[in-house]
Parts: structure tokens; sequence; C-alpha cells
């Protein structure tokens, strides 16, 4: 049975990193002395749902944390500096930091580490997330112990509701746009403006107008979505944003 630690102290180890070339220390005091801190921890670095879901989330809401009292938002995984620190470029992840708990001894101090033999793993991770205040665990998100790699409770979204269930999430925002087009421009102008993050898809070889006829009954770019919905082009995201500004 996995061990709800709230109320405990998390584990003094230290965790080699390699920042710009060269090999650093860092220690759990450098990470959660005096400071409000959320932690995630997962399986391994570049595998599907870690990748796809569990770490694009936290460095999307990493914002919203921090304007809720989050100093920082914290990646462990059993894996050394060199895989994670390639995993958070490839990631974008910004906003996250990385540390790589090579040995397991962070994780093992947890009572998260699990073995995942069956897999060519060996000893990783359990999947959990926590909210450390100076050192100190006052909540985790524990994924429950079923076969498989469940993905239910440690999301950066429950983490985000238990902080501030009322907190302002960012919108989901994509354009479709193509290269040179004035219109585009100023559509990734106005959102930048305004601080808003977007996913940004290129009419070209990959995606072709009938691509951007089907989805949005358009043949022009920009075409823009919020949150699933339509907006049109860049006047009618002008019209959107005012609208947003006004209310």
């Amino acid at each position: 049975m996995l061990e709800n630690r709230e109320g405990q102290r998390v584990p003094t180890v230290t965790f080699k990193t390699r920042q710009q070339g060269e090999w650093v220390d860092v220690k759990s005091d450098d990470i959660f002395a005096g400071k409000t801190v959320v932690v995630f921890s997962l399986p391994g670095a570049f595998t599907p749902t870690c990748s796809s879901a569990h770490v694009p989330r936290y460095n999307e809401l990493a914002p919203v944390l921090k304007e809720n009292g989050v100093d920082e938002v914290v990646c462990i995984s059993v894996n050394d500096t060199f895989v994670m620190n390639e995993w958070a470029k490839e990631q974008k992840a910004d906003r996250i930091t990385f540390l790589p708990d090579g040995n397991g001894e962070f994780t093992e101090g947890m009572g998260m580490l699990v073995d995942k033999d069956d897999l060519g793993f060996g000893k990783r991770s359990w999947r959990y997330s926590m909210l450390v205040k100076d050192g100190v665990i006052e909540k985790m998100f524990i994924e429950p112990q079923k076969p498989g790699d469940p993905f239910e409770v440690s999301d950066a979204d429950t983490m985000l509701a238990h902080i501030n269930p009322n907190a302002k999430k960012p919108h989901d925002v994509m354009l479709f746009t193509r290269a040179g087009c004035p219109f585009c421009a100023r559509a990734k102008g106005m959102l930048h403006e305004r601080g808003m993050d977007f996913e940004e898809v290129t009419v070209g070889d990959s995606v072709s107008v009938r691509a951007v006829r089907a989805a949005t009954g358009a043949d022009s770019v920009p075409q823009i979505f919020v949150d699933g919905q339509l907006i049109g082009g860049s006047d009618e995201l002008a019209e959107w944003l005012s609208a947003r500004e006004a209310a």
C-alpha cells in the first residue's frame, strides 16, 4: 500500500543535475525551503501519458498556479539528468523545473518507488502529485493502485482546483495560418499583446486548404478556435477580445 505522507517532511536528498555543461548538486532545501512548491512525479521521461498529458498541462497551468501562491512547479522522475534535460527541451516545458532522481532516493524516501520490471523499466516512481510548503507535504494526490498506468488524480487541473477552485484557467486557442499572411500576423499579435498562448497550424505541405475548409467552412486564413469554438478571422478575433475585456 502506498502511503499518503501529508504532514510529513519531504526526503532530504541531493539531485545530481547537469546545467550549462556543468554538474550542479541541488539539495532538497534548495527546492523546498521557505517556498510553496507543486511536485508531480511520473514513471518515466518520453513515455506516452507523461509526454502527452502530464507535463504539457502542468506547463500550461504553471502561470496560473504561480498566480495562486505557488513558487515553483517541479517534475521528478527516476531518470538521469541527461534524459530529463533532453525531455524538457523536447516538451518545450520552460515553466517547469525537471529534477532527475536517477538513483531513486527521493522516490524511495517518499515510499513511491515501485517495480516496473514487466516493462523493462526496473524501479520507477508511482504517479502522484503533492503540494509542499516549506518542506512539509500539505496535500498528496496518489494514483490508485491498479494495473497499468492510471492517470486520474495527479493532473494539473486537480491540483489547481485544490489550491483555488475558482482560479481562472487560460483559454485553449488554435489558429490556422499561412506564411506571409498579414491578417494571420495581426491575429497572433493581438494574442501576444494579451499574453494568450496559442497553437499554430500552418497551411502548407502537411495541412491543406481543404483541411481548413473541412474544419471551418472557410478557405481563408487565419481561422481561430477558442475552447473548441470557431471564432473566425482576425476581425472576429478582435471583436471577441473586445467583448471579453468588456465583460
